[in-house]
């Protein structure tokens, strides 16, 4: 073999040479050709999503990726690379929503499903042509003239068959918990989606030290040691506005507890207040202890204090009543609120060593009241659904949007002032930069009768949405899960057979966060998406899981017999449940409004309605082991195979290479990936993670034009 002597460094011009060669000669399809027979080198790319450009970064990951097949060809293994697109989820929806001018609230209204999805179906593949350019230009061998695409209609019906698998095995449950929420991208996140890179952020809010005034009786009475200066049990929170749906406080058991007789430090009313004896230092200054009480003026800097005799378990504080702090509305669960209960989860490392709970917006918080039976605040909206205080724009409920007797009989109208209010300024872009939060303004109203005993300006971490970069709520989610919790054993071990390249992202990163698992939130309250193939009659009571169209073709006959149906749509449509050909599932189409339209008759005789969620997007991807290929291949041994090899950017750990992983497990018991390199992330100049709304990213395009593929690759 003779190669060709270039004499002049012109790395752009040699690159575009060699690119043409071997697509004038097939070089990419022959090497796939000579290798027919060979053992096979399984490849599993990672689908990118076509709405958007491709940036520097993939230019490393495809260029690892391609650097490791080719090596494995040249070795004697066939190495088949198909391309995949990631064609559903909040990216696309949020690029047609700022197309279209509108928010997810007037889908339904100003456009109907069927046309915001159309919409969607033309969006996501919008940069197809850049992407395939990229590809050749930095010479990536694989195939994208028949790549995998999640929203075709036999890649959903394979997703629908493996969450039929998993909810055969009783791993796919409805259970009602406190999730994350982003009412900025207006659907519930999963734990693996909240712990990608970049997800948490330090923020600085304003935090509030409250007093919660305790109610006198027999129990209480030695707190007050037949004095008549009033007491408080004093509680921080880095959330303010959740305050108002403050139920209990919780104290740890074996904690010491003691009594400060001090005074307010902005209204100079006289009290005792009660908190953990090992953080008196952290709220009352030593140099005030010997202060005279009587040389004490109201604003002076140093607030006299004394820490009076005895202390208190805090097994011996539980029972003990307060007075609510926010009186706006009135619990009417059965339980009794606005009492102190324990938990072991609280510390004396910051706060008070006494806990605010809101059951309505923490799991711990919903937990622990659960235990001691304390029911949350809930509210009745203009639907007659319960809600929490905070609707799913992030906001106050305004009273507009309440039911008018709940608001007659539960809710005192000092709310008013407050009720719309968007709990985090960030969900209003109307706002200007330096307006005053929702947390100061219910600090500054609590400063001013007594009710604050320091606010703070604080700086933590805090969750973030990946898309959308505005903050995440916990809230009470009406939810489907997969149960990974179940399954957590077998994730670890199998794990520990994966080659990770580096070894410490599957023993830190990976291995850590499957130590820590959570059952997976798979519901999605968006339009374009894998709908869930769940139906249920109105009670909940009874309920099917589709796994194939055929089954649902055949579920529809049986409507339609029980006359709950007019006809079978898929019929109508000339489908024909035996052919699995992309032309007969073309006939058809499985997304939203369509599916939506299918009612099911239950065994009992009951009209079944599907769910109205859609699934999490990265199950779209982390089943494509299984839906690439489709239940056409079911039964070979391509479906659900094991990869040799996949790479993808470090931030993929909590991402594509998590739900690979957990879906191989569930399914198949096997690893989804043998060998997996883990590249780091592309930085600027600064050491920033580099992002086209940053405006910190290089164009791939740009630097191909001026340096040429080698250059970039190596």
């Amino acid at each position: 073999m003779t190669f060709k002597e270039y004499k002049g460094l012109d790395l752009v011009a040699t690159g575009n040479e060699i690119l043409e060669r071997w697509k004038k000669n097939g070089a990419f399809e022959k090497s796939l050709e000579v290798r027919e027979g060979a053992p096979e080198f399984v490849f599993f790319e990672g689908p990118p999503s076509a709405n958007g450009k491709p940036g520097i970064h993939h230019v490393m990951a495809r260029s690892i990726k391609d650097a490791i097949c080719r090596y494995k060809t040249q070795t004697g293994y066939k190495v088949s690379r198909r391309a995949g697109w990631d064609t559903h989820g909040l990216p696309v929806e949020i690029g047609v929503e700022k197309k279209l001018g509108i928010h997810k609230e007037d889908i339904g209204t100003k456009i109907s499903v069927e046309e915001y999805n159309k919409t969607c179906r033309e969006e996501v593949m919008k940069y197809t042509a850049e992407w395939e350019n990229m590809t050749q230009r930095i010479g990536y061998w694989v195939d994208m003239n028949d790549p995998y695409i999640t929203y075709d209609n036999r890649y959903i019906e394979t997703l629908w068959y493996l969450l039929k698998d998993i909810y055969d095995k009783g791993l796919l449950y409805k259970g009602y918990s406190i999730q994350p929420y982003s009412p900025s991208d207006g659907t519930g996140l999963s734990s693996h989606e909240l712990n990608q890179p970049g997800c948490y952020k330090d923020v600085t809010d304003t935090t509030a030290t409250v007093q919660f005034e305790v109610v006198r009786d027999s129990k209480s009475e030695p707190l007050f040691a037949g004095e008549d200066t009033p007491v408080y049990f004093l509680a921080w929170t880095t959330t303010p506005w959740t305050l108002p749906s403050n139920v209990a406080l919780c104290v740890g058991p074996k904690f010491d507890y003691v009594r400060v007789l001090s005074f307010n430090p902005y209204t100079g009313q006289k009290a005792i207040y009660v908190l953990a004896k090992e953080l008196v230092g952290a709220w009352f200054n030593p140099k005030a202890a010997d202060v005279p009480f009587e040389d004490y003026k109201p604003g002076d800097k140093l607030v006299p204090y004394k820490v009076l005799d005895g202390s208190f378990k805090g097994a011996d504080l539980v029972g003990i009543k307060y007075r609510q702090l926010i009186p706006w509305f009135t619990p009417f669960d059965e339980g009794e609120p606005f009492r102190v209960i324990s938990g072991d989860y609280v510390t004396t490392e910051d706060g008070t060593g006494i806990v605010h709970i809101a059951p309505t917006f923490g799991a711990d918080d919903k937990k622990v009241a659960a235990n001691f039976g304390v029911p949350g605040i809930l509210m009745i909206d203009k639907d007659g659904k319960r809600q929490a205080q905070v609707d799913h724009e992030g906001r106050f409920y305004p009273f507009e949007d309440l039911d008018p007797e709940y608001v007659a009989k539960y809710v005192d109208p000092s709310y008013k002032e407050f009720a719309g209010r968007y709990v985090k300024n960030a969900f209003d872009d109307s706002l200007p930069a330096d307006a005053p939060t929702l947390d100061v303004d219910l600090c500054m109203m609590m400063k001013q009768d007594g009710r604050c005993f320091k606010i703070q300006k604080h700086t933590h971490s805090y969750p973030h949405s990946w898309r959308t970069d505005k903050p995440v709520l916990y809230y009470p989610l009406d939810a489907w899960f997969i149960k990974t919790t179940a399954v957590k054993d077998e994730m670890v071990a199998l794990n520990k057979t994966i080659n990770w390249k580096p070894e410490s992202t599957g023993t830190g990163r990976f291995g850590q966060g499957r130590e820590t698992i959570q059952d997976w939130n798979l519901s999605r309250s968006r339009v374009w998406g894998t709908p869930l193939p769940i139906w249920r009659t109105e009670d909940g009571k009874e309920e099917i899981c589709i796994g194939t169209a055929a089954q649902l073709y055949s579920e529809i006959e049986k409507a339609v017999e029980a006359g709950i149906m007019p006809s079978n749509p898929l019929k109508d449509n000339g489908f024909d449940p035996t052919d699995m050909s992309k032309a007969n599932y073309d006939r058809i189409d499985l997304h939203r409004p369509y599916v939506d339209n299918i009612f099911l008759v239950s065994p009992s005789g009951k009209k079944m309605t599907r769910e109205s969620d859609l699934i999490d997007v990265w199950f779209d991807s982390g089943a494509m082991p299984y839906a690439q290929e489709g239940l056409r291949a079911l039964g070979s041994e391509k479906f659900g195979c094991t990869s040799d090899f996949i790479a993808e950017g470090v931030d993929q750990t909590r991402g594509w290479f998590y739900t690979l992983h957990a879906i191989h497990t569930m399914v198949s018991g096997t690893p989804a990936y043998k060998t997996v390199i883990s590249n780091g992330l592309v930085l600027d100049k600064n050491g920033n993670k580099m992002s086209k709304r940053l405006g910190n990213a290089v164009d791939p395009f740009e630097e191909l034009d001026k340096s040429g593929a080698d250059a970039i690759r190596w």
